[in-house]
Order: structure tokens, then sequence, then C-alpha cells
């Protein structure tokens, strides 16, 4: 099989295909065409189908799809002309070549994971940390293997372990540095909770897109409910501290425009969105640098972050 990643401007290929995304629009000359989305494990790859006719066959967004098609470019990024398709038959594909995962061992970092669970002083954090992540093993299974998003970090196998994991050593580090004014465990406990209901959020590999839950919810709505929920079954849970992880949680977004439902009032809730939004936003330049195989060190426009992303080596 030849990945979308290693796919080169001129090239015409034969290959098999997640559709992710069907749509149909008109031209300016008033003639329909299609707009595909394609994946594999490796990446995504816009396509169009600008000649509708018998050589494209009937299929579906969600359908594996047997494409011949030329290789271009538009505005910068690769784009497939389609000439020919056709649902792929069972057999004539591997699965796992449509599912991205992360690039560590998944069960390495959860042992790490739940280890700083057992470093929490606070009894009541500790139990609803162990809980949700431990004793509902179900829910376990679930976080490990799950991706953090749908396109714009962390979307892979593992990815949401991963992000999340990385927010919570970030998040050690500005509590040592703040000591003073922070509290550890509420602010450990919030990074770690923080983006557990995007298993509700987005549905499984490969479909990974948003469930009804994750469009009329979303996980910030859905992880305060959880806490609400998981807190009310322990003893004596302190209604201060509840209220103060919410706090967090509804706030790690950091602004109303990237859909926090409020600011961030407290110097763990601050801290704990400077930890996501630099841990996804780093995450952005590393996909780009390990997708990159030229050699230049200009790696191309990222346009989540707006601008073009450059190599720093020496």
């Amino acid at each position: 099989m030849k990945f979308i990643e290693e796919l080169r401007e001129g090239e015409t290929i034969t290959e098999h295909y997640l559709c992710k995304s069907k749509k149909l629009f008109k031209s300016k000359a008033g003639k329909n065409y299609l707009a595909l989305k394609l994946y594999d494990k490796t990446g995504m790859i816009d396509g169009k189908i600008w000649e509708i006719n018998s050589l494209i066959q009937d299929f579906n967004e969600g359908d594996f799809v047997k494409i011949e098609a030329f290789v271009g470019s538009y505005n910068g990024d690769l784009q497939l002309t389609i000439r020919r398709l056709r649902r792929s038959e069972k057999g004539e594909y591997n699965p796992n070549d449509f599912i991205p995962s992360t690039k560590y061992s998944i069960d390495e970092m959860f042992d790490e994971f739940k280890g700083y669970i057992n470093d929490i002083k606070t009894p009541y954090f500790r139990e609803l940390l162990t809980n949700i992540f431990i004793k509902d093993e179900e829910r376990a299974a679930e976080f490990k293997v799950h991706s953090a998003a749908k396109h714009m970090h962390h979307s892979y196998m593992g990815g949401l372990l991963e992000h999340t994991l990385s927010v919570t050593k970030l998040c050690m580090a500005f509590a040592d540095r703040y000591k003073s004014y922070v509290n550890r465990d509420l602010l450990i406990t919030a990074a770690m909770l923080h983006d557990v209901c995007k298993i509700y959020e987005l549905s499984e590999f490969p479909e990974n897109d948003y469930t009804d839950k994750g469009q009329l919810l979303g996980h910030i709505v859905m992880c305060a409910e959880l806490v609400t929920e998981e807190s009310r079954k322990i003893k004596d849970f302190p209604k201060d501290a509840e209220l103060l992880l919410k706090h967090c949680i509804l706030s790690h977004h950091g602004e109303f425009e990237f859909g926090s439902p409020k600011l961030p009032s407290t110097l763990e809730a601050f801290l704990l969105y400077c930890a996501d939004n630099t841990e996804a936003k780093a995450n952005m330049f590393i996909e780009m640098a390990d997708k990159d195989t030229s050699q230049g060190q200009w790696l191309g426009f990222n346009k989540i972050l707006g601008r073009n992303i450059r190599r720093s080596e020496l």
C-alpha cells in the first residue's frame, strides 16, 4: 500500500483509502462535482471527482474505496483528481492501515499515568481518580486507546492518553514552580480529568467522528457532569473542592472563542489551560515535522496555527 504521506505530486496512483467525507458541490460553470476527504493511518488528503460518470460507482461516507487518481496540488497542499472509484472489497485492504496510532507504548504510558494517581495526597481526589481510571475497567480501556481529537492534535489511537499524560507532566512542573500559590493535588487531578469525556465525544476508529453527545454537549460539559456524578459517591467530598475542580475543567480551553464556557479564574485553572494549549500546539509542530520527508527546513503552512512552520535544526 502507498500511504498518503508517501504521495508525491505528478504521480498516478491506484490505491485504497477510507472516505471520511463526501460532499456534492456545483462549479462556477454549473457542473456538479464531488469533494472527498480520504484517510489512512498516515494522514488525510482532499480528493476531487470532476467527472461523475460510470467510472465512479456508488459509495458513501465511511466506506473504504479503491481509486485511480492523479496527484496534483492546490494552494500548496496535495490533492487527488479521481478518475475511477469503487467500494473496496473485503480482503483487498488491511484495516490496520487506516488506524493511526501513537508511537509510544500505550501500556507503558498508562502504567505511568496510574502511578501519578498514587502520588495524590488528598484522599478524596485520589479516590475520585481511582474510581474513574482504575476501578471502572471499561472506561479505562476506552481511555487508553481513544483519540484526542478529530483532526487538530493527537488524532490517533492512544492520542488521548498521550496528550493527557503530557498535560499532567506540564502541570506537575507548574505546581513545583508556583508551589507557594498552587494546590498541587487540585491541579494534577484536573489535568488527569480534563479530557476524559472525549471517549464519549468522539466515536472509535476508523470513524473517529463526533457523536450525538459530542455535538450536543461536548467533552467539557460531560467532564464536569462526570465529576459531579462521581464526587457524590465519595463520602464527605468537599463541595468547595468539587466546585474548584469543575471550574478548572470548564475553563481549560481558556477563551470563549475556543469553546470555553468560563474563563480561568483561579491559578490552577489558568495553569491547566496553559499546559493544555501548549501541549496541543506543540504536537501540531511535531506532527508536521514527523510527516515531512523533504530536505528543506520549511515544512509548510499550518492552517490551525496560521503560520509557516520551520525546523530549528542547526
